[in-house]
């Protein structure tokens, strides 16, 4: 994950969504709707994004 990076700007809450999006080249807000149906239908525990918050450093 040496060029994922947490954006200072288009944050919700720590960036890791915005910081996927940037890196895929897609919308934030698609990343934040897939991430929100994984939780709700497959049980995706939200430790992944804490853990992801940790590992995902802040941009230069």
């Amino acid at each position: 994950m040496n060029d994922w990076y947490r954006p200072r700007n288009n944050r919700v809450i720590a960036g890791v969504c915005a910081g996927i999006a940037r890196k895929l080249g897609i919308s934030a807000n698609w990343v934040r709707l897939a991430f929100i149906l994984m939780i709700w239908f497959a049980g995706v525990p939200l430790w992944v994004y804490l853990i992801a918050w940790v590992l995902m450093p802040n941009e230069p």
